[in-house]
């Protein structure tokens, strides 16, 4: 494990010490919500575009660190912090940098670093997979390859490494130029080029040249031929020096790729190089996997590693695991499945998620023997059950000898196995109830055969959410917003089909200042989940309020009749202190709220009582996605400013002020006021063409049965689906009663089986429908893609002329949500 000295990082980064030197730093955090317990760490406080590390101070030390990296002194100036130590820096994330490029100095092993639009993550996990046995490796964690995950990467390198692989991405230009001053690599694998992070270049040429800086300095670059754009630009006169192994299906290289035999489950790869012909076989036929495998071939021959045995690894290259898993579990539990692969930092990433799910008190682990072979075993298996012990775990369940062997260094519940096989044999006896579950192991414990048993079985079909894409959007929207402003994010109506606590819980953990729901129920469930933030119930129930108090939800006020109710209740309980409530103005919606020539009354009753207290004021804009109400839009912001002023003239407090919605945050930025409200766009909803929003759901299901009919036959109910020709017709297991609108049937929509859409044909059914598959590739047991990101839901909604609204909302909860992060 790396260690510095609070006096050796000040002097690396040429910082000021205030407090002691003499402390020794052996973790490094840079989010205040994954610091580790009594550890002896040090903060960065980084300041980005929507956040700022100096603001968590406090939480941080509450949490036992003790040290920290700043910028802004006044940060600290009012803090009571006791034998805290700060280094002072005039730029937090370069000083970061600059001590993870000196860190990397300090070794003298070889480098690969990855860059490439896609396949980098793989790409790097076959390498591993391939050479951990021959040399003991360090690589990036998961997809650490930002500006603040190179680093992080690169610090955890330690004497016992005797090569690294590091991933590195950018969305700008200047950014790899950084990137490379830290990890200083020896050979560069360029996976490929696509359009993601486009927006904020000039060209895909422009995009190539920056990634290639990472190889500026290094003495090999891999790189498939056929992406004509790189070839382009590393005939420029700055790349010349750069020693190249090119290898090409297409164009011409120096490995030459002469044959693809794709078979039922694997694929075998032929080649020439140097007049030699070699070939290997891959568990995988898809184009991007015998792409990231050619890659791994090429730098294992160009390091001369190349072996018969290493051919057979390649015939076992796992699939690598991109996401954990939330899902429904039994016994009122839920699953956490993360069980392709396990090693310490993935394990570390894995209790961090686990610490987020705040639903239940009780917390399981269930993990494997690891493969970490650039660690002595002792001292792994050591930190493991530290990492646990800190992170306070109720129970923990070890699989494998080599748990069991170092089990003495465990102070809690455990219960040891040696191998999958014992464990189920004796799940029966095992209590698991009311407790969310962790499941971590390598691959070849085959814990997915553990998760079956435990998850909660429905139908095939699944709606799934990326929670890092509803991240990228919340910060895509924060982006947009000015400093100081806050945000409210509608949960209702099931987070909009989503699913309400896992939102709720993601949203709390990523610090929004409200959340709002549209009745009383729906907040009282997310308190007994966890929830702690502030919640509007938008639409409260009068004879429900004294619920809502006992929860400490907050109403919406919308006429006088509710503003009544509400204040004759908490006299009736003789409520203590001031209760907030949030009222509603109606400019121009004409659906609830007071009326502007009607806000003199309600101030009187407001100013006459002091058990309530305006938290916020607020109205809804009718039109703000159509440019056609533009007009009409700034006439509802304008008279709502002005009862905002009458509000302010008439309270001698402060109060919240807020009128903008999704569209209204990307349309009218201008009347962000104090608070901006979310609601479709953090689902991945935008008005603007090529607004940075991503998909978050998906809506799949799988083939039940394929049945061939023959001409002039007809399909389903009414005999409305008639065939023309000798067709193949796919049954799917989803219907109306799913929330598939009926409204699709016959040619109307399609969906998306093997990247091909099809049409359904006939009506869609209560509980499953029917689609043409004759022209395709398909087979029962097939994924049908019903919406996603290759069939986005706003085009289904076009078809139906309705909103995406309707279409998410309408997901019936009988369909599974499974929850995941990238």
């Amino acid at each position: 494990m790396l260690s510095y000295s609070i006096l050796e990082i000040s002097q690396i980064v040429s910082g000021k010490i205030l407090g002691s030197g003499n402390v020794i730093i052996n973790q490094f955090f840079t989010d205040s919500r994954k610091v580790i317990q009594g550890t002896s760490g040090l903060f960065f406080a980084i300041k980005g575009e929507n956040h700022d590390g100096h603001k968590f101070i406090s939480q941080v030390y509450e949490f036992g660190v003790k040290n920290f990296l700043i910028s802004d002194t006044q940060s600290i100036e009012s803090l009571d912090l006791p034998d805290a130590n700060f280094v002072i820096v005039e730029n937090v994330l370069k000083a970061f940098q600059t001590l993870a490029a000196y860190h990397r100095s300090t070794f003298k092993i070889p480098v690969v670093g990855i860059i490439g639009s896609n396949g980098k993550t793989i790409i790097k996990e076959w390498l591993f997979y391939l050479l951990k046995q021959q040399v003991a490796l360090i690589r990036s964690p998961k997809s650490y390859n930002s500006q603040i995950g190179v680093p992080l990467s690169v610090l955890l390198m330690n004497d016992f490494h005797k090569m690294a692989i590091f991933e590195a991405g950018i969305s700008m230009p200047k950014e790899m130029t950084v990137l490379e001053s830290i990890i200083k690599p020896k050979v560069v694998i360029f996976s490929n080029i696509g359009n993601a992070h486009q927006e904020n270049f000039e060209s895909l040429e422009q995009k190539v040249y920056e990634k290639l800086q990472l190889a500026i300095n290094s003495e090999l670059l891999i790189y498939c031929a056929d992406y004509d754009v790189i070839t382009k630009v590393l005939a420029k006169p700055e790349f010349k020096h750069i020693q190249i192994l090119s290898w090409g299906i297409k164009r011409d290289a120096h490995v030459k790729i002469s044959n693809i035999n794709v078979l039922h489950n694997t694929t075998e790869i032929q080649g020439e190089v140097k007049s030699k012909t070699f070939s290997f076989t891959i568990p995988f036929t898809d184009r991007a996997s015998i792409e990231n495998a050619i890659h791994c071939y090429m730098l294992l021959i160009s390091a001369g590693q190349m072996s018969k045995n290493m051919k057979k690894l390649f015939l076992t290259l796992p699939p690598v695991a991109m996401r954990l898993e939330l899902k429904e579990g039994k016994n009122n539990c839920t699953i956490i499945n993360d069980s392709y692969n396990s090693d310490l930092e993935s394990i570390k990433i894995a209790i961090d998620f686990l610490k987020q799910q705040k639903q239940y008190e009780r917390k399981t682990i269930i993990i494997s023997d690891i493969q970490q072979s650039d660690i002595p075993e002792e001292n792994v298996y050591k930190e493991i059950f530290d990492i646990i012990m800190l992170n306070k775990i109720d129970n923990l369940i070890t699989i494998g000898s080599k748990f069991l062997k170092y089990k003495k260094y465990y102070k809690g519940n455990l219960l040891s196995f040696k191998d999958t096989d014992a464990f189920i044999g004796s799940l029966q006896n095992i209590a698991i109830s009311n407790e969310i579950i962790l499941i971590k192991g390598a691959r070849k414990y085959q814990f997915e055969r553990i998760s079956t048993l435990l998850e909660f079985k429905t139908h095939q079909t699944v709606l799934e959410i990326n929670l890092s894409a509803i991240v990228s959007n919340l910060n895509y929207f924060r982006s947009l917003m000015a400093d100081k402003v806050k945000i409210m994010v509608m949960v209702k109506a099931f987070s909009y089909g989503s699913g309400s606590y896992e939102i709720a819980n993601l949203l709390q953990h990523h610090r929004v200042d409200y959340l709002a729901v549209a009745f009383v129920d729906e907040g009282v469930e997310l308190r007994k989940s966890g929830i702690t933030i502030p919640i509007v119930v938008m639409n409260p129930e009068l004879n429900s309020f004294q619920l809502m108090v006992e929860y400490s939800l907050e109403p919406e006020i919308y006429n006088m009749r509710a503003l009544n109710h509400v204040i004759r209740t908490l006299k009736q309980i003789e409520y203590k202190g001031a209760y907030p409530i949030h009222v509603k103005i109606d400019t121009g919606m004409k659906r609830m709220g007071f009326e502007a020539d009607s806000i003199d009354e309600v101030l009187i009753k407001i100013l006459e009582e002091n058990c309530i207290k305006v938290a916020s004021v607020f109205s809804h804009l009718a039109g703000s996605d159509d440019a056609q109400f533009d007009d009409f839009t700034s006439n509802q912001i304008h008279t709502f400013t002005s009862v905002c002023d009458k509000f302010s003239k008439a309270l001698d407090y402060s109060f919240v002020r807020h009128i903008l919605n999704s569209a209204g945050i990307e349309r009218f930025s201008g009347a962000q006021l104090d608070m901006v409200r979310l609601g479709i766009g953090l689902y991945g909803i935008s008005v603007l063409d090529g607004a940075k929003t991503q998909n978050i759901s998906t809506l799949k299901t799988s083939i039940s049965q394929i049945k061939a009919v023959s001409e002039y036959e007809s399909v389903g109910y009414s005999r409305k689906g008639r065939v023309q020709r000798n067709s193949r017709i796919a049954v799917l297991p989803i219907g109306y009663a799913d929330g598939l609108s009926r409204g699709l049937s016959n040619g109307v929509g399609s969906v998306i089986i093997n990247g091909t859409k099809v049409p359904y044909i006939g009506n869609i059914c209560m509980d499953a429908c029917m689609v043409d598959v004759t022209d395709i590739e398909a087979n029962e047991g097939d994924e049908v893609i019903i919406f996603g990101s290759e069939l986005p839901i706003t085009e289904i909604a076009n078809l139906l002329n309705t909103i995406p609204y309707e279409i998410l909302t309408g997901i019936s909860r009988r369909v599974k949500r499974v929850y995941f992060q990238e």
